[in-house]
């Protein structure tokens, strides 16, 4: 198997990893998932896109072997701005739902307590100006790497459209937060596939409509289960246009050492999810190959 570190579409890591604790600030409950806010000393800041891998629950006096390995998840945001009180931690937000044991624990971690951390890793989304629209196309969880990535593209000038599609309104993690970059130019769209909340159906229903207006001059930016970023893809090279996406391939490490996060590339081989990407032209991927 050869692992292949280059990827068209991935931005460079921009600060390197710390591996540290951070300090539970709030763990709430947002609809049927959970946004979990860790104050983080020293945390250098993370590229949109980029990923850390968190343990599986509060600590404890005694250090937890079950389960073992941590969790890969997305940079939701980075708040606030500046550090609190002039110091140098962050406060780093993410997105989950309980699925298994090890969300459970995490679940149940309350304010004050610590949970390790690594991060931030990968590489990102290229933020760049551009003169058709930015259409970003999130499910699930998956859409907790483009909060980040809408601000940065709106702030650069970029017509910037957010598409976030889930089985119906509780599904929808962050959509609040997503409403409220109007404010910044960013324009947001829901589906449902019971119609409880925007259109009902898939979100490609509405990535479908907005690529047959823009076409080859829109980017597309997909982040969810596989066969979305699939259709996604797909919809994005009839009309020529470019699409990027992020993989969410299961991890046990973060660093290129399992090699559990392996994807199969296009060109023949693999490239590593968790040092290529997560972020891929979609181009690169054989998807056939992914689970």
């Amino acid at each position: 198997m050869s692992a292949n570190g280059s990827t068209l579409a991935s931005v460079p890591a921009a600060h390197p990893p710390i591996r540290g604790r951070g300090t539970v600030v709030s763990n709430v409950v947002d609809g049927h998932g959970r946004k979990l806010r860790l104050r983080v000393e020293g945390w250098p800041g993370a590229w949109p896109g980029q990923f850390v891998m968190v343990g599986a629950g509060a600590e404890s006096g005694v250090p937890r072997r079950d389960p073992l390995l941590p969790r890969p998840m997305a940079v939701y945001r980075e708040l606030p701005e500046e550090g609190p009180g002039g110091g140098t931690a962050r406060d780093v937000e993410l997105l989950y739902r309980v699925v298994g044991r090890g969300t459970t624990l995490l679940s149940e971690a309350v304010e004050g307590e610590t949970v390790s951390i690594v991060g931030p890793l990968g590489q990102g989304f290229p933020v760049e100006a551009g003169e058709g629209p930015a259409l970003l196309a999130g499910g699930g969880t998956g859409i907790a790497s483009l909060y980040g990535l809408a601000r940065g593209l709106a702030a650069a000038g970029r017509e910037t459209v957010v598409m976030l599609g889930a089985r119906g309104e509780q599904d929808l993690i962050g959509r609040a937060d997503f409403a409220a970059l109007a404010e910044e130019g960013v324009e947001l769209l829901c589906a449902t596939e019971d119609g409880s909340v925007g259109v009902e159906g898939f979100v490609t229903v509405s990535l479908r409509e907005r690529l047959a207006s823009a076409g080859a001059s829109a980017t597309v930016f997909a982040v969810g289960p596989t066969p979305m970023m699939r259709a996604c893809a797909e919809l994005a090279d009839e009309v020529g246009a470019r699409c990027l996406v992020s993989l969410e391939n299961p991890m046990a490490c973060g660093f290129g050492v399992c090699l559990g996060c392996a994807a199969p590339r296009a060109e023949g081989g693999f490239s590593l999810v968790c040092k290529a990407g997560p972020v891929f032209d979609a181009r690169e991927i054989a998807w056939e190959g992914l689970p």
